[in-house]
């Protein structure tokens, strides 16, 4: 039996839409010691795959992380299968904000080192003492607070479409690179301040409200299940919303809305834009923020080379990419950080 994707996105995207079926895109995550992740991996690729689940499903020792998609009809199979691992029991399932059918348009799922990389090489750190949990009507009660120090841990690309009012948005590529610059800017309130983080779903804030309480912070807390189920209970509750702008996802969806503002900036006319797309120039596919009036303009492309390069026969740019290396991922230029 076949335990990878075979399809490629054009012919997943066709069966989609033949199959006429609404899916929901939704994620979970769970650290839990896995003995023999490779076997774990193969048993749920065998599973989802005759339940038509798509996604990047990422196992590990530590335990599993997964953004998929799964046929709304066939739900009830899905969580009915998770339900059937003890250490799954119940997890909370993250059902995005904004769907879209074709969210995910295959089934990957990758064994790796550690679920969330951290670059953490310290033996007698314990990831499961993570912080205090908090709930949407109790996180906006403490970030009232002004001993409350808010921090966002996710990455600059996630965090300039959209944050928390207030919160500290550190200016990093990489969760791993995101500890030292926090524990580093606020290692004067580690008995004095109440550390509130946040993320997408919850599953970086759960390995480093354990770190930092590791570090010797005092009072350290997490919003439970991150921007995404906080929207949803504020939404239950009638909560004053304080998140501002969209909530970046790791899908084709690329963003999903929160509120209304608008926090960020086209990257390269400083128009108001908070749309995120990849140039188009495949030598270049660099993320950026760009506003219609540029995509127009450029075609699509972040700058002059790229138009210029996109625009050339498949061969002669096939042989201007070799020998220049890994092209740039996020872009840094004129749009301003919020």
């Amino acid at each position: 039996m076949t335990l990878y994707n075979t399809l490629s996105a054009a012919q997943r995207a066709g069966l989609i839409d033949e199959a006429g079926q609404e899916r929901l895109t939704l994620s979970f995550y769970k650290y839990h010691r896995l003995e023999n992740p490779q076997a774990f991996r193969d048993e749920l690729y065998v599973a989802w795959e005759k339940l038509d689940v798509l996604g990047r499903i990422y196992v590990a020792r530590e335990g599993i992380n997964a953004q998929l998609s799964v046929p709304a009809l066939r739900f009830a199979e899905f969580k009915a299968h998770l339900d059937g691992y003890p250490f799954l029991l119940g997890v909370r399932l993250n059902i995005a904000v904004e769907q879209d059918n074709k969210s995910f348009l295959k089934l990957t799922l990758k064994v790796r080192d550690r679920i969330v990389a951290d670059g953490i090489e310290d033996p007698s750190f314990d990831a499961g003492k993570a912080g205090r949990h908090l709930r949407a009507r109790e996180f906006n009660d403490l970030i009232a607070d002004p001993k409350t120090l808010l921090v966002d841990m996710r990455n600059h690309f996630e965090s300039e479409i959209g944050h928390f009012q207030g919160a500290f948005t550190p200016d990093v590529d990489t969760f791993r690179e995101s500890l030292d610059i926090i524990a580093g800017e606020l290692k004067g309130h580690k008995e004095d301040g109440n550390l509130v983080m946040y993320c997408t779903g919850g599953i970086r804030c759960e390995k480093a409200s354990a770190w930092f309480r590791h570090q010797g912070f005092r009072s350290v807390a997490q919003l439970e299940g991150g921007i995404i189920e906080y929207l949803r209970q504020v939404k239950a509750e009638g909560l004053e919303n304080k998140f501002l702008g969209k909530n970046f996802v790791f899908d084709n969806r690329m963003a999903e809305r929160i509120s209304p503002h608008i926090v960020s900036q086209c990257h390269l006319c400083g128009e108001p834009c908070d749309t995120h797309r990849n140039c188009r120039n495949e030598a270049c596919h660099i993320l950026l923020i760009e506003c219609q009036a540029c995509v127009a303009r450029l075609n699509g492309c972040c700058s002059e080379a790229c138009v210029e390069r996109a625009a050339l026969p498949a061969g002669e740019r096939k042989r201007l990419r070799k020998g220049t290396g890994a092209p740039k991922k996020y872009f840094r230029g004129r749009g301003t950080r919020p």
